[in-house]
């Protein structure tokens, strides 16, 4: 089946911005233009594409349509630059799983680094961000598995570090005798969400692997800096963000040393690696600037 393009620019405006009238805008038509669009689409296939709720969201089948159209218009837009050709069309979006960390840390620089590209980012925990490429949602991800996916390359970015702080009031209040087991099971830790483990890891690592603290949690790398600066639990924390705060004893470590790393690598579908190749290129370049090597 060859899907016609305008009818796939309706859908794939439609679902990025919510509504047929603001689709309607970009793509410089009317709304009822863009409705025909979609339901002559939604006819051929033979199933809604579009829940026209507000605002308008993507069914699985929609969604899936939607990113092959996008897939294409990278692989265009990288064919017409490699052909030095004009081009004055809307630069293309690319779909990336990214954790919260990694964008906090590093991967904005990457996605500036990209050039001419429209970034829809998916924020998951690294130990289930190849999840989005197996279900072909996304085009690439920053993860913790070095085993490529099926049909993706994997590339080594590099280890971030991590380090475990508590406020010196939290400290005092809750490890006045030392970091037990019988402490840390009482001490409120943070959490960035029910994927994340790092705190369980470090526990396991440097206190006892049986113990499960009470737990705030805190879908934010900022709030987890900013609660336990104010003392509200401890917390592992990327150790470039929390440098600063070490610096000026606003925050501590647990245990003076305990860094735990975690590896990252980047994949890629590789269909569509060649498009990718300006943002592949970006992201192993900015990783290796604030990452540490995986064999250090």
């Amino acid at each position: 089946m060859r899907f016609d393009p305008p009818q796939l620019a309706a859908l794939s405006a439609v679902l990025h911005l919510g509504s047929f009238d603001a689709a309607a805008a970009l793509l410089g038509v009317t709304p009822s233009a863009v409705s025909q669009r979609i339901k002559a689409l939604e006819d051929r296939i033979g199933t809604p594409l579009v829940n026209r709720t507000s605002p308008c969201t993507g069914t699985e089948t929609g969604l899936r349509i939607a990113k092959h159209a996008e897939d294409v218009a990278l692989l265009e837009q990288r064919l017409s630059r490699d052909l030095s050709l004009d081009t004055t069309s809307t630069p293309a979006r690319l779909k990336v799983a990214v954790n919260a960390d990694s964008l906090a840390t590093w991967f904005v620089e990457a996605m500036v680094a990209a050039g001419d590209v429209l970034f829809e980012l998916v924020i998951d925990d690294q130990d289930h961000s190849t999840e989005w490429l197996r279900r072909g949602e996304v085009s690439a991800a920053v993860t913790a598995e070095a085993r490529p996916v099926a049909g993706c390359d994997a590339f080594a970015l590099g280890q971030l570090d991590y380090v475990a702080t508590a406020s010196p009031a939290f400290m005092a209040r809750w490890f006045a005798d030392g970091l037990t087991p019988e402490a840390a099971g009482r001490a409120p830790c943070m959490i960035f969400n029910t994927k994340d483990r790092l705190q369980h890891r470090w526990l396991a690592t440097h206190v006892t692997p049986d113990v499960v603290p009470p737990a705030h949690y805190l879908s934010s790398t900022q709030a987890f800096l900013d609660a336990a600066t104010a003392g509200l639990g401890w917390g592992m924390n990327p150790v470039q963000l929390a440098r600063p705060y070490l610096e000026r004893g606003d925050l501590v470590e647990l245990v003076p040393g305990s860094t735990l790393g975690t590896p990252l690598y980047w994949q890629v579908s590789r269909i569509m690696a060649p498009a990718l190749r300006d943002i592949t290129q970006a992201a192993r370049r900015a990783a290796a600037r604030t990452l540490t090597p995986v064999d250090a």
